[in-house]
């Protein structure tokens, strides 16, 4: 259940925010909320890649040749991201 919450910010910091927010393609709420889970330590629900690739047995496909490059560009494209 969520509950409504009104801040009050430095126009500045307010602008500096809202593009971030933008940068990160997800609205200045969900930049907060993202924040203030990752300084509460609450962990987010996320799954890795990895998952996605072992979900088949074929040997022969892009995916199992490829499997490791394509890992390391999903992971490299999460890097600095909540």
């Amino acid at each position: 259940m969520m509950a409504r919450t009104q801040i009050t910010l430095e126009a500045e910091v307010q602008r500096r925010a809202k593009q971030r927010a933008n940068d990160m393609g997800v609205s200045l709420a969900e930049y907060v909320r993202r924040l203030l889970l990752r300084d509460l330590g609450t962990p987010q629900a996320s799954v890795s890649p990895a998952a996605v690739f072992d979900l088949g047995a074929s040997k022969d496909s892009d995916i199992a040749r490829n499997k490791d490059r394509m890992l390391g560009e999903a992971f490299a494209s999460r890097r600095g991201k909540p």
